[in-house]
């Protein structure tokens, strides 16, 4: 006997397949509020930042000079000062937490990240090295700067490219285990800790002050100049990733899986490395090493939306930029007036969560 919900008619299953199709339907629309939700919370959070600051300017007036890009009196604070490191915020969330996406996907390993790859340290240690040899950095009395950001900034992604290069043959030749590269990406980042030491224990007091300056993660040092080539960038990469969404779900299903379904896996895996690395390089050049940004925004992405990279992209760049804008906004706020470097933040923020992931891992 038929049950009372059954159609008799239903010899094909449609039933069924329109109840499934509803229900991803209702997946899609699940990810699609998530993105909504973390653009507007981002958005928020612009709002409150560009209301905090050492002068008082009414939440009103602060909204004007915001929507009508008014840079008069007040509103050259409102845009030069804090709009300036605002976007610097977001632009390096961004960039960090999509280049933590691909790698984590390509390397298959969800400990991956420029920062525990070993990358961003050897960013650190091409910059302090066109400083230290190629006097690229200069000082003053009361600031730090650099002469030649570009110099800096082509060294920094030589040989953020030469430990990917490393990556990538360890991966190749020995074919380690996710927590092995891990243990790879300490020993480069060691191997670069040690030369970054040694340019300290050479370098004059300026270039001493440059590198200890380079070495925490500070937003303040900020100019539209340098936003605008992350920006460039960012996008030009992001839009690369955006266009393998696909590929990254085949290879997320395994090696074999993705070449069955065309992908060129090797390729991929270059690519995404080599653009990664450019991200991180030019951030890190500019900005800093900015700790575990590459970790909190994806797997925060992923544990909400799942590893569909149509959506698990974008959200982890939102997300990523949110968390550095939060982070930003605290360490100028915790000590007033002392200002902590954002990189201090977020490695107390990531330092929990690696463990986390270890621990699951293992588990």
């Amino acid at each position: 006997m038929l049950a009372e919900h059954d159609d008799p008619y239903d010899i094909y299953g449609d039933a069924g397949t329109d109840d499934a199709c509803e229900g991803y339907r209702g997946h899609i629309r699940h990810k699609l509020l998530f993105l909504v939700g973390c653009v507007a919370a981002l958005s928020a959070a612009v709002m409150i930042a560009a209301n905090i600051g050492s002068i008082d300017i009414p939440f009103l007036d602060v909204m004007g000079y915001l929507f009508t890009f008014d840079r008069n009196g007040q509103g050259r604070i409102v845009w030069d000062i804090r709009m300036l490191r605002i976007v610097a915020c977001i632009l390096v969330g961004a960039g960090l937490a999509v280049a933590g996406v691909v790698m984590q996907c390509i390397l298959r390993n969800p400990l991956a990240s420029p920062y525990t790859l070993g990358i961003s340290g050897a960013a650190a240690f091409g910059a302090s090295f066109a400083i230290v040899f190629l006097q690229a950095g200069s000082s003053a009395t009361s600031s730090i700067s650099v002469s030649n950001p570009y110099i800096v900034a082509i060294s920094a992604f030589l040989f953020s490219l030469a430990a990917t290069a490393l990556i990538l043959v360890l991966t190749k030749i020995t074919r380690v285990t996710a927590e092995t590269m891990v243990l790879a990406g300490v020993a480069i980042s060691a191997i670069f800790a040690a030369g970054l030491s040694f340019m300290q224990y050479i370098a004059t007091d300026s270039q001493l002050a440059n590198i200890v300056s380079w070495s925490f993660g500070d937003m303040g040092r900020a100019t539209w100049r340098w936003n605008l080539i992350v920006m460039a960038v960012l996008v030009a990469a992001s839009a690369y990733f955006i266009c393998k969404r696909w590929d990254y779900n085949a290879m997320d299903s395994g090696e074999e899986t993705a070449k069955g379904l065309g992908v060129n896996t090797e390729r991929e895996r270059i690519v995404g490395m080599v653009l990664s690395a450019m991200i991180a390089s030019v951030i890190v050049s500019f900005f800093g090493i900015v700790a575990f940004i590459g970790l909190l925004g994806p797997h925060i992405a992923r544990m909400i939306i799942g590893g569909d990279h149509r959506y698990l992209i974008p959200g982890a760049m939102v997300l990523g930029a949110a968390i550095l804008l939060a982070s930003d906004v605290v360490g100028m706020n915790i000590m007033h007036p002392v200002v902590l470097p954002v990189g201090i933040i977020t490695s107390v923020l990531g330092g929990p969560l690696f463990i986390y992931l270890l621990v699951r891992r293992y588990r």
